[in-house]
């Protein structure tokens, strides 16, 4: 059965090492017969949350700021699967991604006891670096208190400049990631 798969990629780079593992993914999950929707974060109007629990109101549009979210929130709430990709960023996820995360809040909001809607999830994470311990607490826990449940990781260390990956074997894990939904 062919799922929905939402991709909030937080890099800023289109073209960069999270990209290409989010590329190889997509054509797995694609060829796999789902559907697969990726969002640029860095390219979007999103502005951070303001904490003002005013949201939840109108589940078209589930927060009080009108910006780019509007465009994430319809394809979230209908997503069986959400993959976070990532560049570490000083041992964690970038703010592209932090900030998106945060306002969709709002779609918990719409239900009266606060629950997010339960989904599955995959990490992608590129790194100059191999210290993702603080990023898989996180990952591990944010997961545990939304209810969530990981179905794979891409960790891929040692990719710096753009490029770096290229030959990488978290590309092709990404993609049979990708290819087994």
């Amino acid at each position: 059965m062919s799922k929905k798969i939402i991709i909030l990629n937080g890099s800023p780079r289109k073209a960069g090492n999270t990209a290409a593992l989010t590329a190889e993914f997509k054509k797995g999950a694609e060829e796999a017969g789902n559907t697969v929707t990726e969002f640029f974060l860095d390219g979007m109007n999103i502005n951070g949350c303001k904490g003002c629990f005013g949201g939840g109101k109108n589940p078209d549009s589930p927060c009080v700021q009108k910006d780019d979210m509007d465009k994430i929130y319809p394809v979230y709430k209908e997503a069986d699967i959400v993959v976070l990709a990532t560049p570490l960023y000083y041992w964690t996820i970038s703010g592209q991604l932090k900030t998106a995360f945060d306002r969709l809040f709002a779609v918990a909001e719409c239900d009266p006891d606060y629950r997010n809607p339960k989904k599955e999830s995959v990490l992608i994470m590129a790194a100059e670096g191999c210290g993702f311990e603080e990023t898989l607490y996180w990952y591990e826990h944010l997961e545990k208190h939304l209810g969530w449940k990981s179905i794979g990781k891409v960790l891929c260390g040692g990719v710096m400049a753009m490029g770096d990956i290229a030959g990488k074997p978290q590309l092709q894990e990404a993609y049979y990631l990708g290819k087994s939904i």
